[in-house]
């Protein structure tokens, strides 16, 4: 496999401590590649997870045995829709630390392969009892999911139901959870309810991580426009002037 370029500001000396003290275990310059491959990881997966998950395989190509390797392939396999793949990579990393922080996205892995009753099952299992507050919520969200996706969105906002869902302080996973507990809401024609809890995700949203406010705008009766079919229309309306000031009709034939 051929290396890729990597931005000339990314040295490798960015990457999280825990992760160089597992490339420790690498001679320098290799651990140094695999760093910087790591970090371009990091830097791609949300805005171009393609090439994210090219440089994910260089990285896994050159420290298969890293943990914090295996992990980052796997969200970069994740993130285009490999999941297989990704599950692979997370159960492997998974064997190597005993920690049990990848669970909830490995039950999302079930689901995105068309398993949801497994994910469902995963829910259940003592694992996840084992996870922090954000990973339990995550779990939640995930489990509510599969319901949703075996047809059962009634239970599905019975799942969300839960103290973090009705705690008044903003934690990284409040946005998220209220927004999935509104669309959760919506499929079951409780629309009223969905709006209040968009509102409450678009309240909590400090980040812009989710679309409440297009939600809340669509329930509200408000159309969007796009501004380049507005700009198309424009041209063709100052086509047609023309077409008529020219002397032709609208099929370009010449008056009498």
């Amino acid at each position: 496999m051929k290396r890729l370029p990597i931005d000339e500001d990314i040295t490798g000396d960015e990457i999280d401590k825990e992760v160089r003290q597992e490339l420790m275990s690498l001679p320098k310059t290799l651990a140094e590649d695999v760093a910087k491959n790591l970090m371009m990881v990091s830097r791609l997966l949300d805005e171009d997870p393609e090439r994210a998950y090219g440089y994910a395989k260089i990285a896994l190509r050159l420290a298969s045995r890293v943990p914090s390797v295996r992990e980052a392939a796997g969200f970069a396999a994740y993130s285009v829709q490999k999941y297989s793949e990704a599950l692979a990579e997370f159960r492997a990393a998974r064997r190597m630390t005993g920690l049990q922080h990848l669970w909830p996205v490995m039950a999302d892995c079930e689901r995105g392969m068309g398993r949801p009753e497994k994910a469902l099952a995963m829910a259940g299992e003592p694992e996840v009892q084992k996870l922090d507050k954000a990973g339990q919520v995550e779990m939640r969200l995930v489990a509510a999911g599969a319901r949703r996706d075996m047809g059962q969105a009634e239970a599905a906002v019975v799942t969300l139901q839960s103290p973090e869902l009705a705690s008044n302080s903003v934690q990284p996973w409040t946005a998220r959870l209220r927004y999935a507990y509104a669309d959760a809401l919506l499929e079951v024609g409780r629309e009223d309810e969905a709006r209040e809890w968009f509102a409450k995700a678009l309240e909590a949203d400090q980040q812009g991580t989710t679309d409440a406010s297009d939600r809340l705008a669509v329930l509200d009766g408000v159309e969007f426009v796009d501004a380049l079919d507005e700009e198309a229309d424009g041209e063709d309306a100052e086509g047609y002037e023309a077409e008529e000031s020219a002397g032709s009709d609208p099929e370009g034939r010449e008056r009498d």
